[in-house]
């Protein structure tokens, strides 16, 4: 077992160590598996937990955010530039 492996095994154990991306990725993979084979029950259940943390983190996270947009809606912003080219 190498050790990005490993990291990617203890990240989806974990879950904390996800990005918002990486476990909303994961989400949409598990629902898609969910939904187009014939699992067996007991990888079902599993996938069916998985996916509610995974759930779970990116709402937490999205919660985070917008909580810190409200305190920033109330400072006076500056205009976006965008990416600089």
């Amino acid at each position: 077992m190498t050790k990005t492996s490993s990291r990617t095994k203890a990240a989806d154990a974990d879950g904390n160590d996800l990005s918002y991306e990486q476990a909303l990725d994961e989400l949409e993979r598990l629902v898609a598996a969910m939904e187009g084979q014939q699992l067996p029950l007991d990888q079902l259940l599993h996938s069916y937990k998985r996916g509610a943390e995974l759930l779970a983190l990116c709402r937490g996270r999205l919660q985070a955010v917008e909580q810190q947009v409200k305190l920033l809606d109330g400072a006076e912003l500056k205009a976006w530039e965008g990416p600089e080219s």
